[in-house]
């Protein structure tokens, strides 16, 4: 299996009747740094995977981070010990921007 969506992958897939669920993992100090993030998205704190983790029930979850670096991996990481099906987003949220992607305002 993947471990990564491309931006354009992902995009048709959140235009499907199930789309996955899509969470942002940015770490908090990068998130203050720049609020803008890809529509439909959930903020989770990566630092609280194990809590909100168990929460997440079946379905495809999709999440991304700055870069799609260490803060998606390592959500990656726990998720996956809890027998969740996920994905990040290769290069994460700027990736997303310079592929000329939307992005939502707080």
């Amino acid at each position: 299996m993947r471990d990564t969506i491309a931006p354009d992958e992902l995009e048709t897939m959140m235009k499907e009747k199930n789309p996955p669920r899509l969470l942002d993992v940015r770490r908090s100090s990068d998130r203050q740094s720049d609020p803008s993030g890809i529509p439909g998205a959930a903020w989770k704190d990566p630092e609280k995977v194990a809590e909100w983790g168990k929460g997440l029930g079946s379905g495809e979850v999709v999440v991304y981070c700055l870069r799609g670096g260490s803060a998606s991996r390592s959500v990656q990481e726990k998720l996956r010990e809890q027998s969740i099906n996920m994905k990040f987003i290769e290069g994460g949220l700027e990736a997303w921007k310079k592929s000329g992607k939307s992005v939502k305002d707080p």
